[in-house]
C-alpha cells in the first residue's frame, strides 16, 4: 500500500487534483517559499486576485468575472493566452517523442525555426538559441567583444536588457544595478545623443552600442534618423550596432521589428523572447550576420565555446515555428498596427480635456501614457503631495482602479516613472480599445473631480511610500 506524499491527494501526481487541494494556498505559499515581498506588494495596492483561467486576452475569476489583459505578461503573450494553433504544437511535438537534447546530432526543428525567423531580417544569416530575452541579450555581449576584441558596450540611459550581470551592466536604471558591482566595462549615453557617442567610439574600445529602438520604461522612441546614423558611426569605428527587440519585436510596433520602422537600418545583432513561443515555453533568440558567429564559432575546438542546455528544445521550437505561422495567416503584424494607431489616437485625443494628462506616445501596440503636473491649484496641491511622497504614484493610482473597477489589468512603466504603459495581446481589436478607452476615461473624470476613491487611495499609497523610505 503506498502513502501519499504531503500535499498530494494520492501517491501518484494528478496536478489538476493537486490544484483543486492547494490552489487557493497560492499567495501564502508564495509569501513563504518565493519572493515575500510580491504578495506583500500585491497585497497593498489591492492586486492580489485569483485568476482561475484565461484564454486571448481575458482572465476570468472565481465569480466567471472577466478582465481585459493590457499587460501580456509583459508582452511575452503576443498572440494572446492559450491560442489552439500553438496549443496543438505542443501537444503534436510531445506525441512525436523525438529525440531531444542529445547534444550530438542536429535536430531538424531549430534548423527550421532559424529558417523562418531570418526570413524576416534578410541581411542577417544565423542564429543562437537561449531560453529568455536576457540570454539573448547576454549572447550579444559575448559575441560583439569577441567578435570585435574590444571590451566596452554603450547603453542608453534608462535603458532595459535583462538582469543577470552581463545584461545588467547595460541596464539604465540605478535602482537594478544598486549593490551588484563591480559590472562589465560600460558607458550610458543618451537616447538620440550622437555626439555622446561619436565621443564614446574616438577612445577606440567599444564593441558595440546596444539600443531598445523604442525603450520599455517610459515607452521613449529613438529620434527619427538615429538608429541609421549611430550604425553608420559604430560601423566607422569598426563596432557593432545591436538592436535589443525583446520587446519591441515579433509585430509589437506594427512592423515586424521596430528598427525597420527606419529605413536602411541593419543591426549586427538582433536580440528576440518574449512572444516568440506564443507564451508557453521560456525561447530567446540572437541573430546576427554570418562573419560574427564565424568568429566566435573559429574551429571544432570552439564548437560549445556559447551553448545553452535547454537551448533549441523541441518544444521550444515547436512553439516558435506555430507562432510565427499564426502571426502570418492571421495578419498579426497588421492588426497590430491598425488596432494600436486606433487606439493610440483616441487616447491622445484625451490629452487637451485632462490636465493631468501630459502625453501619449507609442507606435501600434506599444503605447504610454504619461501624467504631468496640473495646472488648477486644487489639483496641484495634491500632485505635491504624491511626488513629494514618491514619484510615480499617480500612475499607480491610475492602474489600481482600472483593475478595481473596470477589471483591466496594466501596469506603471517603470520605478518612479508617471507612466501607464499599454501592451495587450497582439489580437485584441475594436471592442477592447473601446473598453480601455471608456474605462481610462471614467478614471480620469474621477481623478479630476478632486475627491473620491482615487484620492483616498492616494492617502494610502503616501503613508506605504512614507513607511517605506
Amino acid at each position: 500500500m503506498t502513502t501519499a506524499e504531503p500535499g498530494y491527494p494520492s501517491g501518484e501526481f494528478d496536478l489538476a487534483a493537486l490544484l483543486a487541494e492547494r490552489g487557493a494556498e497560492r499567495y501564502e505559499l508564495h509569501a513563504r517559499h518565493l519572493n515575500h515581498q510580491l504578495p506583500r506588494m500585491l497585497h497593498t495596492i489591492g492586486f492580489d486576485k485569483v485568476y482561475e483561467r484565461a484564454e486571448g486576452a481575458y482572465f476570468w475569476d472565481a465569480d466567471g468575472d472577466d478582465y481585459l489583459d493590457m499587460l501580456a505578461g509583459f508582452g511575452v503573450m503576443g498572440l494572446g493566452r492559450h491560442h489552439p494553433v500553438v496549443r496543438k504544437a505542443l501537444h503534436d511535438v510531445l506525441d512525436a517523442q523525438l529525440a531531444d537534447l542529445t547534444r550530438f546530432d542536429c535536430q531538424p526543428l531549430p534548423g527550421l525555426l532559424a529558417e523562418r525567423l531570418l526570413t524576416h531580417s534578410p541581411h542577417l544569416d544565423r542564429v543562437f538559441f537561449g531560453n529568455s530575452g536576457t540570454e539573448a541579450v547576454e549572447t550579444a555581449l559575448k559575441f560583439a567583444r569577441y567578435a570585435t576584441g574590444k571590451p566596452r558596450v554603450l547603453y542608453c540611459s534608462h535603458a532595459f536588457h535583462g538582469l543577470t550581470t552581463g545584461s545588467l551592466s547595460v541596464n539604465g536604471e540605478d535602482g537594478f544595478r544598486d549593490g551588484f558591482a563591480p559590472l562589465l566595462p560600460d558607458t550610458a549615453v543618451p537616447l538620440g545623443d550622437l555626439d555622446a557617442l561619436a565621443r564614446e567610439l574616438k577612445k577606440g574600445d567599444v564593441a558595440a552600442l546596444i539600443v531598445e529602438p523604442i525603450q520599455g520604461k517610459g515607452v521613449h522612441e529613438a529620434p527619427p534618423g538615429y538608429l541609421r546614423a549611430a550604425q553608420e558611426l559604430l560601423h566607422r569605428h569598426k563596432a557593432l550596432l545591436i538592436a535589443d527587440e525583446v520587446q519591441t519585436g515579433l509585430g509589437r510596433t506594427g512592423d515586424f521589428y521596430a528598427y525597420q520602422h527606419e529605413e536602411g537600418v541593419e543591426p549586427d545583432l538582433v536580440c528576440v523572447a518574449k512572444a516568440l513561443s506564443g507564451g508557453y515555453v521560456p525561447v530567446g533568440a540572437t541573430i546576427g550576420k554570418e562573419w560574427i558567429f564565424k568568429k566566435v564559432y573559429s574551429s571544432i575546438d570552439r564548437v560549445l565555446v556559447h551553448s545553452a542546455s535547454f537551448g533549441g528544445n523541441a518544444q521550444a521550437m515547436a512553439a516558435g515555428l506555430a507562432a510565427l505561422s499564426v502571426m502570418e495567416n492571421e495578419q498579426i503584424v497588421a492588426n497590430a498596427r491598425v488596432t494600436g494607431e486606433s487606439l493610440r489616437s483616441r487616447l491622445a485625443a484625451l490629452v487637451d480635456k485632462y490636465e493631468l494628462l501630459a502625453d501619449v506616445r507609442g507606435r501600434g501596440l506599444m503605447i504610454g501614457i504619461e501624467f504631468g503636473k496640473p495646472k488648477s491649484l486644487t489639483l496641484r496641491g495634491r500632485w505635491t503631495m504624491l511626488q513629494a511622497a514618491r514619484k510615480g504614484l499617480f500612475a499607480q493610482m491610475v492602474v489600481v482602479p482600472l483593475l478595481q473597477r473596470h477589471r483591466i489589468l496594466t501596469q506603471v512603466s517603470g520605478d518612479h516613472l508617471e507612466v501607464i504603459k499599454l501592451i495587450p495581446p497582439l489580437i485584441v481589436g475594436e471592442r477592447e480599445v473601446d473598453r480601455f478607452v471608456d474605462a481610462f476615461t471614467a478614471v480620469m473624470d474621477d481623478a479630476h473631480s478632486g475627491s473620491g476613491l482615487m484620492w483616498d487611495f492616494g492617502k494610502t499609497l503616501v503613508k506605504q511610500a512614507v513607511a517605506n523610505r
